[in-house]
């Protein structure tokens, strides 16, 4: 009986060390962002920050947060997230060409968040410097 607990130990170690792998997926990981550093260009952020001013609860905000290509390459949107699952970014799906704007579509919903509401947007990208958090503000009253 030993001796099969020793040969399924040593099996079981065998095989979950396998340290190819974990080289492979460290290089895949460094060869990106080799990438992302040649390709990045820089932008001009027009809006960092909405205040909506007052809104009832129950109703949808929402607001295009603005910016500008300054580089030479084409701009990269990967990902828009929100810190609140009541807010919905929409991220550009073609990339932004050199020059040209174009924005960073926000919904918020402000039912049962009754009070001074503030989310912040993390916008990931090939801009460098990175793009700053986006915010969106204000309050909401209760319905009557």
């Amino acid at each position: 009986m030993k001796k099969y607990v020793l040969f399924f130990l040593i099996s079981t170690s065998i095989v979950s060390c396998d340290v190819r792998r974990k080289d492979k997926v460290a290089d895949g990981m460094a060869s990106m962002a080799e990438m992302a550093a040649m390709d990045s260009t820089t932008v001009q952020i027009i809006d960092t920050a909405y205040n909506f001013g007052t809104a009832t609860e129950g109703e949808k905000v929402s607001y295009n947060f603005r910016f500008k290509n300054s580089g030479d390459k084409p701009l990269i949107v990967t990902n828009a997230h929100a810190s609140c699952g009541c807010t919905v970014p929409e991220k550009p799906e073609k990339p932004v060409m050199p020059g040209e704007t174009s924005f960073i579509k926000v919904v918020f919903n402000s039912q049962g968040k009754v009070g001074h509401n503030e989310k912040t947007i993390t916008v990931i990208s090939n801009a460098n410097p990175a793009f700053p958090p986006l915010v969106l503000r204000g309050d909401i009253t209760a319905k009557k």
